[in-house]
């Protein structure tokens, strides 16, 4: 590969690293109106756009969870820290999973922690989900760039003038591999864990 291209992946690698994602101390303790809710969501997340125009959480996008209850109703229209929680796991989710699967997977944390059972809480469970991604993501970086190197080794016999091209390719071909396996994982997981979720029509949630 040549210099451009790993400053490109390395300036991507570092500014994904960089990137700060809602710490468990920034949620409000406070309940918030829906205006409130899209605004803080765009003021934390915003930066994850890849176009300008990219909508990080409209009202309609709660609307549906609630109706297709991913998100407990509001008290009074108000949603609560645990609202707030519930809905940046389901921001994370719904790039890659249907709404049918990201409900099997909240479903019983909803259910059972919602209101806090003893020392267990949305707040508590969203903490050590942080603090485990946290750690995580340089081990992933790390994977990224060895995959990048791997695929530097690739098409040696092809034209020079063909080889960046193709090699980029095998490496974007090696990330959608790895994505699709684990995405098979999260999906198996869930139908062993939720036998019934897989007889449901897979639902793709609103952008």
């Amino acid at each position: 590969m040549n210099q451009a291209n790993t400053k490109l992946l390395s300036d991507i690698l570092r500014n994904i690293a960089s990137t700060p994602h809602i710490r468990p101390g920034e949620v409000p303790d406070i309940d918030l109106y829906m205006d409130q809710v899209t605004t803080f969501m765009d003021e934390h997340l915003g930066t994850a756009r890849r176009h300008q125009d990219d909508k990080i959480l409209t009202k309609t996008m709660i609307n549906n969870y609630t109706k297709k209850k991913l998100l407990p109703h509001p008290t009074k229209k108000r949603y609560s820290k645990e609202h707030l929680l519930l809905l940046i796991f389901i921001y994370y989710l719904k790039d890659f999973l249907p709404l049918t699967d990201i409900s099997a997977i909240l479903a019983p944390i909803t259910e059972r922690f919602f209101e806090p059972k003893d020392s267990i809480s949305i707040e508590y469970i969203y903490a050590e989900a942080y603090e485990l991604s946290e750690e995580w993501v340089g081990i992933i970086c790390r994977d990224i760039m060895d995959s990048w190197h791997t695929a530097s080794n690739s098409f040696e016999d092809c034209p020079d003038e063909d080889r960046e091209i193709l090699q980029i390719f095998s490496f974007i071909c090696m990330l959608s591999f790895d994505i699709y396996l684990k995405k098979q994982v999260i999906e198996q997981m869930i139908d062993g864990l939720n036998p019934s979720s897989n007889t449901e029509k897979p639902e793709r949630p609103e952008a």
